[in-house]
């Protein structure tokens, strides 16, 4: 045990760590209600602005375009100026991008606000899982990390009641304030965020033991347990397991990014490689199967099932963002009990079944002359299902799982790039969904996301070991190259001396 320390005390959740984590996943309500206002905005919009399809879609996708350069800046960022700072530095960022928007008295100003959000959304989606999973002990961090896509949940969910109350004004004001208000939270969170103690790992990648040390006594279970990952995160950046300095001059390991894309991309370790690949699927999948076009189109979605009032429209889209605020409130109790493996196959098994269905409603409905009352339901409760079975599963895991597998010295910036590539996947459905379903008709559509999820299956099901009760100092150990995914699953059992 760490000089120090003290002895073992009775294990409990820690309510500060969580707490942390709360306030630094708040930064992902306001992008959640970006992206879930937009969604009944954008009927207002068109109609105000007098604009077409096609700037419809530039005007979805463009804040996930612009988002993938926030990501890629903000693990650079956040090594250099630190966890919490980059979160400060998002949160005002979001607050010139609502700003903006709730002015837009055209569509090119309207289009600035909504790149400069963007660069906040590349920024919060990168540090929030982070720094959640950093303050994090090894028992709760499927919990805690799950929080930011939590949050998003309950973000898009007030932004379609925002959509539904500020509906009922007058055009020009109503989808304005829709927008408007996300700047109001962004202020708050900036005040708040400054209260938080910074990332123990960064402090050490920093050479500031002694206050990594006083800082993980507080977000640890125990004085054994802070003394456990104390020791931990001295050797994976490279400092004497032994050292008890309060300050060091120099830390072995490069703090401030330097040298970690070649560690990444140019010769990476097997087991790097192995994690890399990973993270870079599992964000991949986690918007080329679709959850996109039904959270940003849900209302085009619901009017083709044959829904045709407008407040209908809204109120079956608030039932979208009940739904997946739910289940995803459901996974966050199951991460560390079930596992991320086994919660992933079978969410992605149940999309595979639910796009299915939602594509053959859809043909159906579309096919068809008369009004299919029951294709309308299926469709729906298809819509429903699949949100679900996403929200267990592969929504909360595809963050839990990629800012806990990377090595202390590359996580932020290999966690910026898993962001990147998400990012680049959101746009593009947001941007040719429209285009997509006209070219092969919206059932046609479903049945290619439904294609899709059954290929994610088999890429987590080859490709992604179970990680849960392992600390984060182990997981070059777990993606070793000469052990299979479900060889892993099997071995790995929580040590009970970080537990």
């Amino acid at each position: 045990m760490e000089e120090g320390f003290g002895e073992n005390t009775v294990e409990k959740f820690n309510k500060y760590a969580c707490a942390c984590a709360i306030v630094a996943s708040m930064i992902s309500i306001i992008f959640g209600y970006d992206t879930g206002v937009m969604s009944g905005a954008m009927i207002f919009i068109k109609e105000d602005l007098k604009i077409n399809d096609v700037e419809v879609e530039v005007l979805a996708g463009i804040l996930n375009i612009c988002a993938l350069f926030g990501s890629l800046a903000a693990g650079r960022t956040s090594d250099y100026i630190g966890r919490r700072y980059t979160i400060v530095l998002a949160s005002v960022i979001f607050l010139l991008g609502a700003v903006l928007m709730g002015y837009g008295p055209n569509y090119p100003v309207l289009l600035t606000g909504r790149c400069i959000a963007g660069i906040g959304v590349g920024f919060a989606l990168m540090i929030a899982p982070v720094y959640s999973a950093e303050i994090s002990s090894p028992a709760s961090r499927g919990f805690l990390t799950s929080l930011p896509e939590l949050c998003i949940s309950l973000g898009i969910l007030t932004g379609y009641v925002s959509n539904y109350l500020f509906g009922k004004l007058s055009l020009e004001l109503g989808w304005r304030l829709m927008l408007g208000v996300a700047a109001l939270p962004s202020i708050a969170l900036a005040l708040g965020i400054l209260r938080m103690p910074e990332s123990p790992r960064w402090l050490v990648m920093q050479g500031r033991l002694g206050e990594a040390k006083e800082i993980l006594l507080q977000v640890s279970n125990s004085a054994e347990e802070a003394g456990v990952r104390f020791r931990d995160i001295k050797v994976a950046a490279g400092i004497d397991e032994n050292c008890n300095d309060v300050v060091l001059a120099k830390v072995p390991n490069n703090s401030r990014g330097r040298g970690v894309w070649r560690e990444l991309i140019l010769k990476p370790t097997p087991a790097v490689r192995w994690i890399l690949i990973a993270a870079i699927g599992i964000h991949f999948f986690e918007h080329a199967t679709g959850i996109e076009a039904v959270v940003l189109y849900s209302p085009r979605i619901f009017k083709k099932a044959g829904v045709t009032s407008k407040d209908k429209l809204l109120l079956a889209t608030v039932g979208v963002g009940l739904t997946k605020t739910t289940f995803i409130l459901t996974a966050t109790f199951l991460l560390d009990r079930v596992g991320r493996r086994r919660l992933l196959l079978t969410s992605t098994g149940g999309m595979v079944v639910a796009l299915s269905g939602l594509g053959f409603c859809l043909t159906m409905v579309e096919h068809s002359k008369e009004t299919l009352l029951w294709a309308l339901g299926l469709s729906i409760v298809s819509v429903y299902v699949f949100v679900a079975f996403f929200s267990i599963g592969l929504g909360p895991i595809t963050w839990v799982y990629s800012s806990e597998i990377f090595p202390l010295r590359l996580r932020a910036q290999g966690m910026s790039l898993g962001v990147a590539v998400n990012r680049v996947m959101n746009a593009t459905i947001s941007m040719t969904f429209i285009s997509i379903y006209e070219a092969i008709t919206i059932g046609g559509a479903f049945f290619m996301f439904s294609g899709i999820a059954v290929l994610a299956w088999l890429f987590f099901y080859f490709f992604l070991p179970e990680t849960k009760g392992r600390s984060l100092e182990e997981m070059e150990m777990v993606f070793s190259r000469s052990r299979s995914p479900q060889n892993v699953e099997v071995e790995i059992q929580p040590k009970n001396n970080v537990q």
